[in-house]
């Protein structure tokens, strides 16, 4: 190969994207995730019923703290998933606190309460259909957020889709929030959480044929 050949290759090989390129799309991705969820909410029957109630109770935020706080971790993992040779780091860590803080106190829950109430405090009134409001409000954002980072340069796709589909169910689950009227821990760490691992599932199995670059 020439000198000039190969100048002129290594001019025109991809370059890992800068972090005005990752924050831009990323960006964009998770504003029109939010909207999409929130519209897709509105749509819902019942959507607006009793929310005014709920916004009352320390409990409703208590439940909305477990998605808005796996929300800005997952964003730092998909950031740094989406750019070639960074790693993750102690953001894996932010991202499961959340999680294990709600299985702790789910458990706490649970040991104190009579074992006649133990099964209602877990399936609650909606759990048939908790897990599948969450997959559904999540889809638009996963979605919108895959079209963002297959313009990045993810090196680890399944990966990068898994954490990509985690941010996908934990907008979903927050919007979702503004509906739902269980307000009991062991229901939110059984439902909620599987409602969010859903779309992690299925961005982990979209990511290799969707990211590869």
């Amino acid at each position: 190969m020439k000198t000039d050949e190969l100048i002129t290759m290594l001019v025109d090989s991809p370059r890992p994207p800068s972090r005005a390129a990752v924050a831009s799309r990323l960006g964009l991705g998770f504003a029109i995730s939010l909207a999409a969820a929130l519209l897709l909410l509105m749509l819902l029957p019942g959507a607006a019923a009793g929310l005014m109630t709920r916004v009352t109770m320390p409990a409703f935020w208590a439940k909305l703290a477990l998605p808005l706080t796996m929300t800005p971790a997952a964003v730092c993992v998909t950031s740094r998933l989406s750019q070639p040779g960074v790693r993750v780091g102690r953001a894996w860590v932010a991202l499961a606190l959340p999680v294990g803080m709600v299985c702790l106190a789910a458990l706490l829950v649970l040991a104190v309460a009579a074992p006649e109430v133990r099964g209602e405090l877990i399936l609650g009134h909606t759990w048939r259909t908790c897990s599948l409001n969450i997959v559904l409000l999540s889809m638009p954002a996963l979605g919108a957020l895959l079209w963002a980072m297959r313009g990045l340069a993810p090196t680890r796709p399944q990966l990068a889709g898994a954490a990509t589909g985690l941010l996908a169910g934990a907008i979903g689950a927050s919007a979702y929030c503004l509906r739902c009227p269980e307000m009991n821990v062991p229901f939110w760490a059984a439902w909620y959480l599987l409602g969010m691992a859903a779309p992690a599932l299925l961005g982990s199995l979209l990511g290799p044929r969707m990211m590869h670059w």
